[in-house]
């Protein structure tokens, strides 16, 4: 049977994931980060590795895979506890459930435009992960809507890091995958419209469903202006 890169693929996307994992454990059985930084760590580890999957794999069936497992990994880790450095202190929060599954409706939808890809996972995963570390440790003036209360200092760390991460990813992914290329003033404008949508979605999500809301915000809307 001939070796495919795909089946290299899959090993190191699983490396790297449970080393992600893996450092986080270690952070928090240290004592030396708290579990919201922990959890965050490991988000932003495994939404970085959206690029690692356009770069390495050569289709989408074998792409899909990792993430579709880490649906599974993520809902035992939640009800048994196995890995709690990527759960939320929140009872009830399937964020962690709610992620893998965005990552692989976005491998699906835009396995053929590796750019939006990449892109409609950057607010989730920097924009909201900054924004509950800002906000958990910032966090003086507060709002509530659907009975879930955020800070703003958080919201606009969503809104800054929601921009710079999808401006970035538009700008700079052409250059590893050789398509078309974006300017950065197009790609700043973009990722600014973007980043304001998401930011307003994640504002209005309850109960961790913003894993979802988000990066189907991000997606449809990138999808328009560059798709």
């Amino acid at each position: 049977m001939e070796w495919k890169q795909d089946y290299t693929a899959l090993i190191i996307s699983y490396v790297y994931v449970f080393g992600i994992i893996a450092t986080g454990e270690l952070l928090r059985r240290a004592g030396k980060r708290p579990p919201e930084f922990t959890r965050k760590f490991i988000h932003v580890g495994v939404g970085m590795w959206s690029i690692g999957t356009v770069a390495l794999f050569e289709t989408w069936p074998f792409a899909i895979i990792p993430p579709i497992t880490f649906v599974v990994i993520n809902a035992v880790s939640y009800w048994r506890g196995v890995f709690q450095s990527m759960e939320s202190e929140e009872r009830g929060n399937l964020g962690t459930i709610y992620f893998p599954i965005a990552f692989a409706v976005a491998i699906y939808a835009f396995w053929e435009h590796p750019l939006l890809l990449v892109a409609t996972l950057m607010p989730m995963t920097w924009g909201d992960a900054m924004a509950a570390i800002v906000g958990r440790r910032f966090g003086h003036y507060t709002y509530t809507v659907g009975g879930r209360t955020r800070s703003l200092e958080g919201s606009l760390a969503m809104l800054f890091w929601s921009w710079l991460a999808t401006s970035a990813a538009i700008f700079g992914m052409p250059y590893l995958i050789g398509l078309f290329y974006v300017s950065w003033l197009l790609a700043l404008m973009v990722g600014g419209v973007v980043a304001i949508v998401c930011t307003l979605v994640e504002a209005m999500s309850p109960w961790g469903i913003d894993n979802l809301t988000v990066p189907a915000a991000a997606g449809l809307l990138l999808n328009m202006l560059l798709g």
